[in-house]
């Protein structure tokens, strides 16, 4: 391997730098982009039968709040029940947007290393062909000179490559499961709203009559 970055020359090193920076990015999002981790399974029904066992509580505010995900933004809703349809439904939504933009942390990092890692690739394949040019004398061609340029070129555009294509594909997916999550969230949110404006039976099947 270190022969490798040898052949490669300097212009490797920003390029093994980005892969670094990428899987660590990688595995970071694969941590924390677990469904249980934000959108936990029957977290809307425990907090439906919360509250309609006891009412909003700050308990049980905070409690769904430090949750998850999906938690913050069904306690956005709990905090605003005595207010109109309306007004809840914006407080869901204003947490909604904060809870996405959470959830694209780094996402825009992975993506610029996706988009500018076949463009480092490209700069050493300059630099290498600069040395090709550069190791031809009017006595002849030096042939070490030229294949440490050959090697510069072909391994920095190989290695640019070799960082984006994984790194774009992580990036597509992880966007396609924020997405997912969030409209999964505003899917439960908007029960929940139902159920407090008694639009929607709760999940004993007899119709709420609170709010």
């Amino acid at each position: 391997m270190f022969a490798i970055i040898q052949a490669a020359g300097w212009p490797i090193w920003p390029l093994l730098v980005a892969s670094i920076i990428a899987v660590a990015l990688i595995i970071e999002r694969l941590v924390m982009l677990r469904k249980d981790r934000i959108v936990p399974e029957g977290l809307l029904e425990k907090a439906v039968a919360a509250y309609e066992k006891q009412g909003v509580t700050p308990e049980l505010i905070k409690s769904l709040a430090e949750d998850s995900p999906l938690g913050r933004v069904l306690a956005a809703g709990l905090r605003n029940t005595k207010s109109s349809r309306y007004v809840m439904k914006e407080s869901i939504e204003e947490a909604g947007s904060a809870v996405s933009h959470d959830l694209e942390r780094f996402l825009t990092t992975l993506g610029t290393i996706a988009s500018i890692s076949p463009l480092m690739g490209l700069f050493g394949t300059v630099v290498g062909m600069i040395e090709i040019f550069g190791s031809q004398a009017p006595t002849g061609t030096n042939p070490q000179a030229l294949a440490h340029g050959i090697s510069v070129a072909l391994y920095n555009t190989g290695f640019g490559l070799v960082i984006a294509i994984p790194a774009m594909i992580f990036f597509r997916h992880f966007r396609g499961k924020v997405e997912s999550f969030v409209v999964e969230m505003e899917q439960q949110a908007s029960k929940l709203v139902d159920i407090v404006h008694g639009e929607r039976k709760d999940y004993s099947g007899a119709p709420n009559t609170q709010g």
